[in-house]
């Protein structure tokens, strides 16, 4: 079972759609038609499973040091559920996932500004 085709992701207010771009084996890829916008998913199966849902953005820039120059850079952002084999079920796991992405989400991202500013 896969996700369905096209995936959306609203970033900044603006949905975005995310056509599929490669399926395969336990992955699969949605891009936008300028491939500045990507969403992953992937699953790892060996002693412990490890599922991956990635999000890369790239955009252009002014280039701080040669305010006339522009380059590309881009950013990741990604949730990686690490589970035994056995002991946990999905639904199990499920709720720490919700923990995690209420945490996050929280007080208008609080939690998300506090870790970009490099409190620990």
């Amino acid at each position: 079972m896969s996700f369905s085709d096209p995936q959306s992701l609203t970033i900044n207010s603006v949905a975005t759609s995310l056509p599929r771009v490669s399926s395969g084996p336990n992955s699969g890829a949605f891009a936008n038609a300028d491939g500045s916008v990507r969403l992953s998913v992937s699953h790892a199966y060996g002693k412990r499973v490890r599922r991956q849902l990635r999000v890369d953005s790239s955009k252009i820039a002014s280039d701080p040091l040669y305010p006339a120059q522009n380059v590309q850079s881009s950013m990741t952002a990604y949730i990686v559920i690490d589970t035994p084999r056995v002991g946990y079920t999905n639904a199990e796991a499920k709720v720490v996932v919700d923990a995690l992405v209420a945490k996050l989400a929280a007080s208008s991202g609080a939690a998300v500004t506090d870790l970009l500013g490099g409190q620990n």
